[in-house]
């Protein structure tokens, strides 16, 4: 389950990684505007994040090596992430902004994590 899941999450991270940098305007943007969301769309993108959460951690609660910890790290940040939009929105929403410099370094550590999820779904 290991491999399938970084196989999976790996490139999906990768491609983040390259949007945030080719499209930062466009995510800045959406970053800036999450006080204004629609509240069902904030609900239904943390129910998004919380089921995949779930769905990896359920399939795959292992920490036995390198790549079990990445991707059992990967649900529980997924998890965390649904769970406050859903149970604090408003706090959730106050958080510092990912913007400039911090969107840049959002991108490096989406880029690291989906590069090692790829070797170890490609490596196994």
């Amino acid at each position: 389950m290991t491999q399938t899941i970084a196989l999976i999450a790996g490139p999906y991270l990768l491609v983040t990684a390259i949007g945030f940098l080719v499209s930062r305007r466009f995510y800045e943007r959406m970053v800036l505007g999450n006080a204004d969301a629609d509240p069902v769309l904030l609900n239904l993108s943390g129910a998004v994040h919380f089921v995949v959460g779930m769905l990896i951690l359920v399939n795959h609660w292992a920490w036995g090596g390198v790549g079990e910890v990445l991707v059992s790290l990967l649900g529980v940040a997924a998890v965390a992430k649904g769970a406050s939009l859903i149970a604090v929105p408003e706090l959730t929403l106050k958080t510092p902004k990912t913007v400039g410099r911090t969107l840049t370094m959002s991108a490096v550590g989406f880029a690291v994590w989906g590069a090692a999820l790829l070797w170890v779904g490609l490596a196994t």
